[in-house]
């Protein structure tokens, strides 16, 4: 068990590396993304440091100018989501083609022993495919979805491919909640 945990482990490891290598060779060496992710980082400072200059004691003029630049950031931050999106359909695709072929090799293995009991709307797929009705056993997809999520947002943070702070505080999604929507 310990080296089917361990293996899925490095699996993970190795798929992530894979999935950031492809998005960097579709989507970050691109002069579009660059061009993009500079102007977002450098609107999200302007429009940071704006705030925090004026405070609350913004007259009229001041809240259309704000309201202009998040407009415009949130433009920005759209074009970027869309710039990643097309790669991310090929990586998707690659994954999911990866997925099927490990959960074929891991099928019906216990690979992990879970300190804890799932909730029930998660145990179908922390038990998937195993034998028993013991909900602690760990199927290989729970673990490798798990690891994935993890160790892909650490391998972009290390890599320098995560967005930055002040771009993520203004809502750097494209279906994230808009910039000065909830005040």
């Amino acid at each position: 068990m310990w080296a089917d945990t361990l293996l899925i482990v490095f699996i993970s490891i190795c798929t992530a590396f894979l999935g950031e290598g492809l998005t960097w060779l579709m989507v970050y060496r691109t002069e579009r993304y660059q061009k993009l992710k500079t102007e977002v980082e450098k609107q999200s400072k302007k429009l940071e440091k704006r705030k925090e200059t004026h405070g609350d004691t913004l007259d009229r003029q001041q809240k259309k100018k704000i309201e202009r630049e998040e407009d415009k950031l949130k433009h920005n931050n759209r074009d970027l989501s869309f710039v990643k999106m097309k790669s991310m359909f090929a990586i998707g695709f690659a994954f999911t083609a990866l997925l099927s072929m490990f959960n074929n090799i891991f099928d019906g293995r216990v690979v992990a022993r879970l300190p804890f009991l799932p909730l029930t709307w998660i145990q179908g797929l922390s038990h998937r495919n195993l034998p028993g009705d013991d909900y602690y056993d760990c199927s290989f997809i729970f673990l490798y979805i798990l690891c994935t999520m993890s160790i892909r947002q650490n391998i972009q943070k290390l890599l320098g491919f995560a967005p930055s702070r002040a771009a993520s505080k203004q809502g750097n999604s494209l279906f994230g909640p808009a910039p000065g929507q909830f005040k």
